[in-house]
């Protein structure tokens, strides 16, 4: 047909080179919970939350109620957003219908977390990548349920045939898609006769081995050269789903016993700390609505413990939203509490999670970087949630690790820098300021930390977890959190 590109074929090694995703710029780069982590702005998203949005759908690993091809054609035009139009993953699935986001989401985590080695074997399956976007993308996620089901007990579950019929049946869906559906066919039937022989080959990419970036896995061996790998393998399983008790509203022995009942288990992890058993969504378990509790990862819940709070404390928590830490810190102390964000309607989630936990905070709409907001007054303690690349939260948040660049650690450690130079001018002598990130490269933990130190003769470092690793899956409760910086200063 004049002008139309030619169908690719089944066969031939030439690598595929798809376009590199769309770079994301501001508040809205990364993760798919609840507006993704923070990269650049002093108020964008953070994953760590108390409100309904928090928890994302819990990964099942059976399959879902709606026929496998909607939801393979679902997952497929939300991964073309996210790899081909670099929007995070997190408004990509608010957008899907409610009755189709727990298994969309399902879907694209799981493909996401094996998207390195799915790439390779499309170039091993195909001579050019697809001149139609989606199709390269439902090929890529059909060939993650075949590759990765039987080796991933959390991985969405179907039968071979199955996922085959399916994925032949989406591209019929599509009409756009349709004339590629003998071209699905061919390559997933070729790769169930040759999967050994293609897996061997892909294994060969260091991109396919470790399902990151190499520019990724090249800077987690430099940082870590003893445990980059453990790094790595941390970012193929779900996170578990942690609860913090507020203490104000209820005990931890009443919601232990209140999830028995609910038939969820769960154990002790830090002083307010629940790990379930079993993800759910937060309206499914008892005492939400009543503020008996907040969804946020055990590594996160370490803030506030670090802060020396008393009663009556002025305190600033910069990049507050959406408001989790906020929420911990007067759960702990009543004190004269400023939570800043830079995004309106993040700093009105901050107040929907307070009032849903009976707490009360001064809401300012401000940019960290700057002092234009401060009266003067100093404060006693800062927290310091600054923006990052959240590489120590990819098992949260699989897009992560592709939409990111390498370029991106420099750019965001530069903000940092300044976020944390601009507010140590509001602590108090005496004061405290905490620096965070919820990242594991050395340019936005242990190197800022020693910067900030040489810049700032009158900040004396305190006790400091220091660099956390995330969590192998299986590790213990007490062991199950995700990667976190932090450093202290008190001011002389």
């Amino acid at each position: 047909m004049p002008g139309r590109s030619p169908k690719p074929t089944p066969r031939g090694q030439a690598r595929q080179s798809r376009p590199a995703p769309a770079r994301q710029a501001g508040p809205t780069a990364g993760g798919p919970m609840v507006g993704g982590p923070r990269t650049s702005g002093t108020a964008a998203s953070r994953p760590t939350v108390s409100g309904p949005a928090a928890a994302p759908a819990p990964e099942s690993n059976g399959p879902a109620s709606a026929p496998l091809a909607r939801i393979l054609v679902s997952a497929a035009l939300a991964l073309e957003a996210v790899l081909e139009h670099g929007r995070s993953l997190t408004q990509v699935l608010d957008e899907i219908p409610p009755a189709m986001r727990a298994a969309t989401q399902d879907l694209t985590f799981h493909a996401l977390r094996q998207w390195g080695h799915v790439r390779t074997l499309q170039s091993l399956l195909l001579d050019r990548p697809p001149p139609e976007p989606g199709i390269h993308f439902l090929l890529g996620v059909a060939l993650a349920l075949l590759h990765g089901s039987a080796q991933a007990p959390w991985a969405p579950h179907y039968t071979e045939f199955t996922i085959v019929d399916q994925a032949v049946r989406a591209a019929q869906r599509q009409p756009r898609w349709q004339r590629y559906k003998n071209l699905i066919n061919a390559c997933l039937r070729r790769y169930q006769r040759e999967r050994d022989h293609l897996d061997a080959r892909a294994r060969h990419d260091p991109e396919a081995c470790w399902n990151h970036p190499l520019w990724w896995i090249e800077q987690l061996q430099r940082d870590h050269p003893d445990q980059w790998r453990r790094i790595l393998e941390s970012a193929h399983a779900p996170a578990p789903m942690t609860l913090r008790v507020n203490p104000r509203r209820t005990t931890r022995d009443r919601v232990v016993l209140a999830l028995a009942d609910a038939g969820v288990d769960a154990e002790p992890v830090l002083q307010h700390g629940l790990v379930l058993t079993q993800p759910r969504p937060v309206h499914q378990l008892p005492g939400f609505a009543e503020g008996w509790w907040s969804v946020q990862d055990a590594g996160a819940q370490l803030a506030a413990s670090l802060l020396p709070l008393r009663d009556g404390m002025r305190v600033l928590d910069a990049c507050a939203a959406p408001g989790g830490k906020t929420a911990h810190l007067l759960e702990l102390a009543n004190l004269e509490l400023t939570a800043l964000d830079n995004d309106a309607a993040r700093l009105a989630r901050v107040a929907a999670n307070l009032d849903r936990l009976g707490l009360q905070a001064g809401l300012s709409r401000a940019d960290a970087s700057t002092l234009d907001w401060w009266d003067g007054r100093p404060f006693d303690a800062v927290l310091a949630d600054v923006p990052c690349t959240a590489s120590g939260i990819v098992r949260r948040h699989p897009d992560i690790r592709w939409l990111r660049r390498a370029d991106d650690i420099s750019r965001i450690a530069a903000l940092q820098q300044q976020i944390a130079d601009t507010l140590w001018q509001v602590v108090a002598p005496g004061g405290t300021l905490l620096y965070v990130t919820c990242s594991v490269f050395h340019a936005e933990g242990a190197q800022q930390a020693k910067a900030f130190e040489l810049r700032h003769a009158d900040a004396l470092r305190q006790a400091a977890p220091g660099q956390l690793l995330p969590a192998l899956s299986g590790a213990a409760p007490a062991d199950q959190h995700d990667g976190f910086f932090y450093a202290c200063f008190t001011k002389a």
